[in-house]
């Protein structure tokens, strides 16, 4: 071989290992609620949740199921990881939420209203390196008050 040859190979190499360290990590699968490693602050932690998620970046469909002792409880969310502004509905209410990415995280944006209350949600998803835990850092902040979060799912 020649050092040519040698030469371009390696250049080649290293391209694909910059472009796999670049690549974004993908949340697609069926998740459930860890209760025990999660922390709701001062919210009632649910009895059960279950996330499917369907990631095909930009694109992100969530689709939650929530039992607690208020009841069960659905929502479904499709956004773009794009930075573009996304509507969805909960409870017959408008959330508008920006994704974009940091590093290998995901932040998400939220606002929207229940009741009379305007609320603003913030979340940080990231995704264990073995790809079976996402963990959701989530802060909120409306008139009647703060909190934080941890939420903990582990794939199926």
């Amino acid at each position: 071989m020649t050092i040519r040859r040698l030469t371009t190979i390696a250049v080649l190499f290293s391209l694909a290992a910059v472009l796999l360290a670049m690549a974004k990590p993908n949340f697609s699968g069926s998740w459930k609620l860890n209760v025990s490693k999660s922390d709701f602050g001062q919210m009632p932690a649910p009895d059960s949740a279950t996330y499917k998620i369907v990631h095909e970046d930009p694109k992100l469909r969530n689709s939650v199921k929530q039992s607690s002792q208020a009841g069960e409880f659905e929502f479904e969310a499709s956004y773009t990881t794009d930075g573009k502004e996304c509507v969805n509905q909960m409870f017959g209410n408008d959330f508008k939420s920006t994704l974009k990415w940091d590093g290998d995280a995901l932040l998400i944006e939220s606002t929207g209203h229940f009741g009379d209350n305007d609320i603003t949600i913030n979340e940080k998803w990231t995704l264990s390196e073995d790809g079976r835990t996402i963990t959701i850092a989530r802060t909120f902040k409306s008139a009647m008050g703060e909190g934080e979060q941890k939420v903990v799912l582990e794939k199926q």
